[in-house]
């Protein structure tokens, strides 16, 4: 997916400036494609210049006038003709599982803190997830029934809870396995 794909999105979801969109990136959508506020704003003056996208001064008080991003008919054409495009599946490049693997020739018990690290990663960002979840899906201030942009950014997240729920299973096994070859005892 280019970066291109993940702006449209966010930017169908609810229009902003550059500043926004990447906020949103860091509290949402960048939990599935990640980038940063410099390669998000040179994205967008590219698209800007394609024509993909609509940008509207906004005045503000006290502080330069920001631009607001809207997608213009030209970007809704390439996410719907992305959107029918086959993806090739994900693949899993997993730095922490070579790492577990070489530990066969060198002291698996060196890595048990490299794994709690991550564990402790995982379950923060699990936390993360269901704490938004309950504030924008199931908690008693949800909009009831979602509409179908909402119904689908819940089966987004809830994909990102099942994820992070299988690594910490995982990397529960991992620590298991880990102690049982001669670590010290889980604490």
């Amino acid at each position: 997916m280019a970066l291109e794909h993940a702006i449209l999105v966010s930017l169908l979801e609810k229009p902003g400036s550059g500043y926004e969109l990447a906020r949103r990136f860091e509290r949402s959508i960048g939990y599935f494609w990640t980038a940063t506020h410099q390669q998000i704003y040179r994205v967008l003056k590219r698209m800007e210049g394609d024509g993909m996208l609509a940008v509207r001064e906004v005045a503000q008080q006290g502080r330069p006038d920001k631009k607001e991003y809207s997608v213009a008919a030209p970007g809704s054409a390439a996410l719907s003709r992305w959107l029918h495009e086959p993806i090739e599946p994900e693949s899993m490049r997993h730095d922490l599982a070579v790492k577990i693997r070489g530990a066969a020739f060198d002291d698996p018990a060196a890595l048990i803190r490299e794994v709690e690290r991550h564990h402790a990663v995982h379950s923060g960002r699990l936390a993360h997830y269901l704490a938004g979840e309950r504030r924008d899906f199931t908690g008693p201030d949800a909009p009831v029934p979602l509409d179908q942009g909402r119904e689908l950014q819940h089966v987004v997240l809830r994909g990102g809870i099942a994820y992070e729920r299988m690594t910490i299973a995982w990397l529960d096994d991992v620590l298991a396995t880990l102690h049982r070859l001669g670590g010290p005892p889980p604490a």
